[in-house]
């Protein structure tokens, strides 16, 4: 019973309470005049807090890790599915941002543009910090924890990655409309192994690699090119 009930409060913590957050601090007027590598520390700091307190449920209600993913996958299947993911990814992303260059795609937001990289430490941090937190915090808390857990209580892998990939896409509420979407779709896509195999690893790899590849080099490149371009 006690179980139920922390299982039930954690998962409105991230159906809604982590949106709710992401819309509080997005408004939040000291966050544009913060120093780049500062949102970074905090980003990662909270995404630890939050994915801490999800072990600290599963330790408490599961006992075990092996239920949501935590289970080697073979090392053909993970590299296969890896490569897949990255590029799958990698190429939605692509046409998303040449989309919203021509005005078919919802913009960027302010913060996403003021997150971006601009020096090499900057691109540094985003890789030995950022990529690493949000594939290892995220991958264990939307496709781990959410997916195994809305799976239980409906008995559908459907509505569960269905479910999973609308919080995630919530979570990235101030990325606004467009990366809401794309975050949305890039969980239904990670969700997709961990189903198939069920272990979160390929997944946790994938995602590393994607935001590494879009906050280092694509969406640089695509967003100013697109703002220097007046477009």
């Amino acid at each position: 019973m006690i179980a139920d009930v922390v299982n039930i409060i954690f998962v409105l913590v991230l159906l809604a309470g982590v949106p709710a957050l992401s819309v509080v601090t997005a408004r939040r007027p000291e966050i544009r005049e913060a120093p780049r590598r500062a949102l970074y520390l905090s980003a990662a700091v909270s995404q630890w807090l939050l994915a801490l307190s999800g072990v600290a449920v599963v330790l408490v209600t599961l006992g075990s890790f092996r239920a949501i993913g935590f289970r080697a996958a073979g090392l053909v299947p993970f590299v296969r599915w890896t490569l897949l993911l990255t590029s799958v990814a990698s190429v939605i992303l692509l046409i998303s941002l040449l989309l919203e260059q021509r005005g078919w795609w919802p913009a960027e937001s302010e913060l996403v543009h003021l997150l971006l990289p601009e020096t090499r430490a900057e691109k540094v941090w985003c890789v030995l910090v950022l990529a690493p937190t949000a594939a290892l915090c995220e991958e264990f808390l939307y496709r781990g924890y959410l997916l195994s857990q809305v799976s239980d209580w409906t008995h559908s892998s459907f509505w569960a990655s269905a479910v999973s990939s609308a919080a995630f896409g919530l979570a990235h509420t101030y990325q606004g409309l467009s990366g809401m979407l794309r975050a949305a779709a890039l969980g239904a896509l990670l969700a997709y192994p961990v189903v198939r195999l069920g272990s979160i690893g390929p997944s946790v790899a994938a995602h590393f690699l994607i935001d590494a590849i879009a906050l280092v080099w694509l969406g640089p490149k695509m967003l100013r090119e697109g703002v220097g371009s007046g477009e």
